[in-house]
């Protein structure tokens, strides 16, 4: 559905050359929803306006549904209203002086040359309102909505051309957080539903980890990397997305050996860690990643197993569903999720497993 070749977009600022989007190339497939993930400028937002026409990337080619809407090569840039996309921006870009169903029908008015009859668009509009379970506030005036029913009429409006690929540009960052966790299974689900392609744009990793069919990862205008939620939560190729996305401790240390079926092990400040399936050359300098919710705190255990450790427990929040616990081991302080059945005490001292398949070692 969508192809991005070698994307290159500069800005021109104070006397320099900047990069927002460096040599970027992904395929979206039909009917997936696909995140762009990054924190504030990584380039995400500028490779969805390139994608849309609103920006004309230096070097690079798009095709969208097989057509090419852009070459560099080929001298060739596709007005954005003669692309088959929907776009649902950070701001809504509501009309203030429109009710709701004006606002939905905009674009199957003006949108195109071929114009429909206004009995089409008005059952259109109802279609897609009654989607988005706002067709008995189609009267309704623009200004007289929550930030909720805003959202929904900015992507009635991006879904009533049918469009082939929709954009979303973190269409749910002004939301409140309980409004924010709803809608984004209702807007997965009529995504799904409707089968549309999707792109989303997020720093949220929440949103991303939740929503995404794949993700990319993106720093510095480029894609570091691409893959499954799963694929990224929990194997990242490098520091950089270990930390970005999601909660995690680093330990700092040195290969000292590795095991014929590989393992290796690492010397680390709090003692020697056993890690499987990272066989690396000895004395090389890694990062072990290890998610909080992977460790496991008791206070007595029935046999000593690798990669165990005494801790201190030095601070317990409650979070209501989970316990948010730091321990020290040694000079290390670690963050752990707990169960809230599992309560420790500050102070108190307990036995830390850092299980072996669940270290990930990350050359540094």
């Amino acid at each position: 559905m969508l192809t991005l070749h070698n994307i290159v977009k500069t800005f021109a600022t104070e006397g320099a050359e900047v990069f927002a989007v460096h040599d970027v190339s992904l395929q979206v497939k039909a009917g997936e929803f696909y995140s762009l993930l990054g924190p504030s400028g990584c380039g995400k937002t500028t490779t969805l306006r390139c994608i849309a026409g609103l920006e004309i990337p230096n070097e690079g080619e798009i095709l969208l549904n097989g057509e090419v809407v852009l070459s560099r090569k080929q001298n060739r840039a596709v007005p954005v209203h003669k692309r088959d996309i929907g776009m649902v921006f950070q701001s809504y870009a509501i009309w203030p002086h429109m009710n709701v169903f004006d606002n939905v029908a905009y674009p199957l008015r003006y949108g195109s040359a071929r114009r429909m009859p206004e009995k089409d668009i008005a059952s259109r509009v109802l279609e897609v309102l009654r989607l988005v379970h706002m067709d008995h506030l189609a009267k309704r005036s623009a200004t007289q909505l929550s930030g909720g029913q805003q959202q929904r009429v900015a992507l009635a409006r991006a879904l009533s051309r049918r469009p082939n690929i929709v954009l979303l540009d973190e269409p749910l960052s002004n939301l409140d957080a309980k409004l924010r966790e709803e809608m984004r299974v209702e807007l997965r689900d009529l995504l799904r539903q409707l089968g549309t392609t999707a792109v989303y744009v997020t720093h949220d990793q929440l949103e991303a980890l939740t929503m995404s069919d794949r993700i990319a990862v993106m720093l510095d205008g480029r894609v570091v990397q691409e893959g499954t939620p799963q694929e990224i939560y929990s194997r990242p190729v490098d520091g950089f997305v270990a930390g970005f996305v999601g909660n995690i401790n680093f330990l700092s240390g040195r290969v000292k050996s590795r095991a014929p079926q590989g393992d290796s092990v690492v010397e680390t400040p709090v003692g020697l860690i056993h890690c499987s399936n990272a066989s690396l050359a000895e004395g090389r300098q890694v990062k072990i990643a290890i998610r909080p919710e992977s460790i496991t705190v008791a206070r007595s255990v029935p046999e000593a197993r690798p990669n165990e450790f005494q801790a201190q427990v030095v601070r317990v929040q409650f979070l209501g569903d989970s316990l948010a616990v730091d321990i020290r081991i040694g000079d290390q302080l670690l963050f752990v999720k707990m169960r809230p059945q599992d309560a420790v005490q500050s102070g108190e001292y307990v036995h830390a497993l850092l299980p072996p398949e669940s270290c990930l070692v990350i050359p540094s």
